[in-house]
């Protein structure tokens, strides 16, 4: 049976994940702040839930925030704030290194597996034409080099693994809500069932690539 983890399992994506590989079948394991007390930014929150897990066959670390503690996206370098900015690395980049730096053990290494990091296509600095949202955008730009530097190890180890961020599109949740007007957004199942195929599609030549929810490459 395929065994699933999910982090970040109570948010919109997080959710609709777990309920996704569970109606084909999976064994789905799920962490979360709200129900298991699971902090990301916690490196001793993340020993105590992560030392002795695995292996599975997919972890998606499905955590982190456009805002935070009420910090809006700067529209413009003047309105830098660096509480807010350090908040945006604790929570979207330094989180997933934490959980990346037990994937030796959550991943297994005898057969293929996928783990995978929700990044955003805002990260991209390719594909940066507009500016504006510093903090956000420098995060997820941190978290692609983190996952690309995890693979290339993890490869070494792990010759049959896939270590990938995601985009998954703008989603439809608590998350965006304030944003929907700007992008067309698609419903947690749907972005769910694109992610999951995504993951299915990946081989171990893709580790260390980033894919947004089509399974096309996004530019760094």
């Amino acid at each position: 049976m395929e065994r699933v983890l999910i982090i970040g399992a109570s948010g919109g994506i997080g959710s609709a994940l777990a309920a996704g590989f569970e109606a084909r079948g999976a064994a789905v394991e799920r962490l979360s702040r709200s129900v298991d007390g699971f902090d990301v930014t916690d490196a001793g929150s993340v020993a105590t839930h992560l030392l002795g897990r695995g292996p599975y066959d997919r972890v998606v670390v499905a955590t982190g925030a456009l805002e935070i503690a009420g910090a809006v996206p700067e529209k413009t370098i003047r309105g830098l704030d660096p509480e807010a900015m350090a908040d945006q690395f604790a929570l979207n980049a330094i989180g997933p290194a934490l959980v990346l730096s037990y994937a030796h053990d959550l991943l297994p290494r005898d057969r293929t597996a996928v783990m995978a990091v929700l990044s955003a296509r805002v990260g991209s600095i390719g594909d940066n034409r507009i500016g504006g949202w510093i903090s956000y955008r420098s995060a997820k730009a941190a978290v692609n080099q983190i996952v690309h530097t995890s693979a290339i190890e993890l490869a070494r180890s792990h010759a049959q693994a896939a270590v990938v961020a995601l985009h998954p599109g703008t989603v439809a949740t608590p998350f965006t809500e304030k944003y929907l007007g700007r992008h067309p957004a698609v419903a947690p199942e749907d972005a769910a069932r694109n992610l999951i195929g995504v993951m299915d599609g990946l081989t171990p030549a893709q580790t260390g690539g980033f894919f947004d929810y089509s399974g096309a490459e996004v530019p760094w």
